[in-house]
């Protein structure tokens, strides 16, 4: 999600970033043709999955990974869910109706499509937030169907991020304009309102916005206060008192660990960064826009790969899919 604070970088961390990926043998393309856009030459370690098309509204907001190296995403603005092959090609699964007029979305005003999680057999849960009560919630689309809301969420608010809990079957969502995380059963309903905390509340413009599942925990990035917080899930299912786990990463948006530790990398939108967090909380910048970064906005991580999507909200130049080597911290 854009912010129009900047941070300071504080550097490489080469030894994380190990060996060099193979490029692909052809440029990648989107469903509309080769980019023209001008765009960074990054290090040997990182590609190109992708460069979008930025007339057609291809900027990727949130990101999870398919079985065979495909993405699906969201696209924020033009409220479509896509799939993109791994050789850069894109395909629309499905695009969200328009609101009716007069429709106001929170801090945003455009409709704006976020978070998005896949379970096994396929289904993809995504949010969509359009300052209607009719639309805004989250929705669902399964494998070969029509994408239909299954749960009603506050249309004073803006759901954000997404996290899918598969044991549980439960799914929680990051409100960035009421400073909640929502719990909603996998089958939809009546959200439950599972946390709120002075920590999760926006300081401006947004608050919560990335959440993860975690080692029986919640996790949620504040973007406007730089922090990373840990809730714990107690054995009743409710929150447990809200741990701040890192601090200094203002503009922060998703984030996703890197193995079964608490290591993660983060997404710092505005500032065209992406920063190792460790455990401990003190972190590292170890991509930035010389890398092809452009407004990086939700990362997922498959093994020994990072995937990065780029909505290039502010340099109105190339969104666009990276990847690269990671060294996974146990």
């Amino acid at each position: 999600m854009p912010r129009y604070l900047t941070g300071t970088r504080t550097g490489l961390l080469a030894s994380v970033v190990a060996a060099a990926l193979a490029m692909t043998a052809a440029g990648p393309t989107t469903a509309a043709g080769p980019t023209t856009a001008a765009t960074a030459a990054p290090k040997p370690d990182v590609r190109f999955v992708a460069h979008l098309d930025i007339a057609d509204g291809q900027r990727p907001e949130n990101i999870t990974l398919e079985p065979g190296g495909s993405a699906v995403v969201t696209f924020a603005y033009s409220r479509q869910v896509a799939r993109i092959h791994p050789d850069g090609r894109v395909h629309v699964l499905a695009t969200l109706p328009q609101p009716p007029a007069g429709a106001d979305t929170p801090a945003l005003s455009s409709p704006f499509l976020g978070g998005i999680v896949r379970d096994h057999d396929g289904t993809l849960y995504f949010l969509y937030a359009t300052g209607s009560s009719d639309l805004t919630g989250l929705w669902r689309l399964r494998p070969g169907g029509a994408p239909q809301r299954i749960a009603a969420l506050p249309a004073d608010g803006l759901p954000n991020g997404l996290a899918l809990d598969r044991h549980e079957g439960r799914l929680y969502v990051a409100d960035s304009v009421l400073g909640t995380v929502w719990r909603v059963p996998v089958t939809g309903g009546t959200p439950t309102r599972w946390a709120t905390a002075p920590e999760l509340a926006a300081a401006g413009f947004l608050g919560a916005n990335g959440i993860k599942i975690h080692n029986g925990a919640v996790w949620v990035s504040n973007l406007d206060k730089g922090t990373v917080l840990r809730i714990p899930v107690t054995r009743y299912g409710t929150a447990g008192p809200v741990e701040t786990r890192a601090t200094g990463l203002i503009n922060i948006d998703d984030f996703a660990f890197t193995g079964r530790g608490d290591t993660l990398l983060a997404a710092i939108n505005a500032d065209n960064e992406v920063a190792l967090v460790r455990p401990g909380g003190s972190h590292t910048v170890v991509l930035t826009g010389s890398d092809g970064l452009e407004n990086p906005t939700s990362l997922a991580v498959r093994g020994n790969t990072a995937y990065i999507a780029s909505g290039a909200y502010f340099t109105n130049n190339d969104p666009n899919l990276l990847a690269t080597r990671i060294t996974p911290a146990q």
